[in-house]
């Protein structure tokens, strides 16, 4: 995994690129669900009705009660202004209720599109692994969810409140109005002027942020190698520059927060302050003292908070938001599903798979794994890979199961260079980490292939000898927890997958090193039965035994031949059998008998005895 690289700081029109974009990909998002709208809309007219309300009952109950000489009715005004805060207290929790239908789509498409990215890229090895998508996935999906959601309840808050305190206002008197929305309306407008230069400072310290994070944990997974270059110093110096550019990005957004501070005065502050110096004038017009206590009561009590917590929303927010979205924008196209690729077009006499020449080493100066390895496999063959630890078996299954590329050389599957194929649709690699997912055993058993039905699938439970498994789960449709199984478990699910492929290429890469010995005879045997290629890299020495050929790898050195054939031909086959003990057990394909013991150690080793 490579850190991502550290980002430049965006301009301001970089950022009506992103709005832009995320506008075109959120309007059909939102026209999607108008239903949702409309509900959120029909229950926000109750508190519509609550602010209208609120004022108007105030300014009557001083006019009409109080200063008349009826408190009884000033009371039942203020009565009225208090009952009608109950159905808007109902409104709100149903709002909530509602707002999940706009809230958790969007974030589970976040989710899906970035997971739906982060395979492509890895299934077509177009783009290096990166940072980027687990934090998408993670903090900037949650980062997206929870901005969205403020923001739906903050702009519908406003946008009914306001209208409902408007509303009152020219009730009590129009003149209200030129008192109050000029300066609200050159509040927002002031506001609205901060927001892409907000967004583009908003982005650039979020950027900075990734930067200095990615720095952080390639610096974190290499401390050995920093140490042995002699790179602390350039290290230090990188993380001090990225440390630095992400001050001044925090201080530079720091700046604009203060102009939307002043913005926020100007609409939530100077109304009331103008309503104060204008009353003289109001009351000379006719304006009563409890439509002034009224207006009084609508700028403070409703429309200063929907002011204050729309812009507060929009300020740290609205632009963050839109810059995270911006990163989720753009169609993705998966690979075909495993399975569902059409199956390959070839010549009945191509060898399955062909090695020419190749050679794999880790690094432009490292030792070769290996070299000039030239290895032909054909139709319907059982190789076995025998060899100590660290002399490439794993590195070769990667190379001929095209995981990675050769260093040199060509690999060549039915005759045709591997770009020509769909992967999953020519050969299936087994590593030894058996992968098992969260769902039933029939969704497990056909992640390979997804139309077997369930007599395929209890068949290759019954070859691969899954028959107890299958009973311990409880069927088919048993939901399978990976926690709860054990390591041979899972290699058999997986053994059981790899059963059901039609591919004509199997690769075990010590796949079945869980299992005790007669298991792993017997799983072999299964696919060998398959009728396609199966090639083996052998955690026991008892698989060669069972294989029409073995391939020995010595590191760069590599000896091919049947069972009978190599102890002439290898000494490191001699020696590794010399290991072996002998035991009971099954005879091998070619008639000798291979048999499984212990040494002292506890490790199991093998005895073969040709017949």
């Amino acid at each position: 995994m490579t850190p991502d690289p550290a980002p430049t700081a965006p301009e301001p029109a970089r950022i009506r690129g992103a709005l832009r974009r995320v506008m075109r990909e959120g309007v059909p998002f939102l026209r999607a669900r108008t239903a949702a709208m409309r509900r959120l809309a029909g229950w926000s007219l109750l508190e519509f009705a609550q602010t209208f309300i609120s004022g108007y009952a105030v300014a009557h109950a001083i006019d009409r009660g109080f200063l008349s000489d009826a408190p009884a009715t000033g009371l039942l005004w203020l009565a009225v202004a208090a009952l009608a805060t109950l159905p808007a207290a109902l409104a709100t929790r149903r709002l909530f209720a509602g707002l999940a239908d706009l809230v958790e789509p969007l974030r589970d498409g976040l989710v899906r599109r970035s997971t739906a990215r982060a395979l492509a890229g890895a299934l077509t090895a177009a783009t290096p692994a990166t940072t980027r998508s687990l934090s998408q996935v993670t903090h900037q999906s949650e980062i997206a969810r929870d901005g969205w959601a403020g923001l739906v309840l903050s702009l519908r808050s406003f946008v009914f409140t306001s209208l409902g305190a408007l509303a009152g206002l020219a009730a009590l008197s129009p003149r209200l109005l030129l008192v109050v929305l000029p300066p609200l309306l050159i509040g927002l407008a002031l506001f609205l002027a901060t927001l892409i230069p907000m967004a583009a400072r908003q982005s650039a310290y979020l950027a900075s942020d990734e930067a200095f994070a990615a720095h952080a944990g390639h610096t974190a997974s290499a401390l050995r190698d920093i140490a042995a270059t002699g790179a602390v110093s350039s290290t230090l110096t990188r993380a001090e520059h990225l440390a630095d550019e992400q001050v001044a990005a925090a201080r530079s957004l720091a700046r604009w927060a203060a102009v939307r501070i002043v913005a926020l005065a100007v609409c939530s502050r100077v109304p009331p302050l103008l309503l104060l110096l204008a009353a003289p004038w109001l009351m000379r017009q006719g304006l009563t003292s409890g439509a002034l206590v009224g207006a009084f009561t609508y700028l403070t009590a409703s429309l200063a908070p929907a002011v204050h917590a729309l812009l507060s929303v929009l300020g740290t927010a609205g632009g963050r938001l839109v810059v995270v979205l911006d990163r989720f924008t753009g169609t993705v196209t998966l690979p075909p599903q495993p399975g569902t690729a059409p199956p390959p077009r070839h010549s009945p006499s191509a060898d399955t798979a062909e090695l020419r020449s190749v050679s794999f080493a880790y690094g432009p100066g490292a030792r070769p794994v290996l070299h000039r390895l030239d290895l032909t496999l054909r139709a319907e063959e059982h190789l076995a890979v025998v060899g100590p630890s660290g002399s490439g078996k794993s590195t070769l299954a990667a190379v001929l199961a095209g995981v990675v590329p050769p260093t040199e050389g060509e690999v060549r599957w039915l005759g045709r260079a591997t770009g020509e194929w769909e992967p999953t649709a020519l050969r299936t690699l087994l590593p030894q980490q058996a992968y098992v997912f969260t769902g039933t055993l029939r969704d497990n058993l056909r992640y390979l292939r997804l139309t077997a039905n369930d007599s395929e699938l209890i068949g290759s439970i019954e070859a691969i000898g899954a028959t107890a498994l299958l009973e311990r789960l409880g069927g088919l449709d048993a939901a399978v927890d990976p926690q709860q199984l054990s390591p041979a478990e899972r290699q058999l699910i997986a053994l059981c997958r790899a059963h059901l492929t039609t591919t004509p290429l199997l690769i075990l890469d010590e796949a079945t090193s869980h299992l005790d010995p007669a298991a792993e005879a017997r799983a072999e045997v299964a696919l060998a039965e398959r009728g396609k290629t199966l090639v083996v890299i052998a955690h026991r020495l008892s698989s060669a035994g069972r294989a029409g050929r073995v391939l020995v790898m010595d590191g760069t050195h590599t000896v091919c031949g049947t069972p009978a054939e190599l102890p002439a031909q290898s000494a490191l086959y001699r020696d590794l059998m010399g290991h072996w003990s002998p035991t009971p057990e099954a005879p091998a394909p070619d008639g000798s008998e291979v048999s499984e013991s212990s040494d002292p150690s506890g490790r199991a080793v093998s005895t073969m005895r040709q017949g």
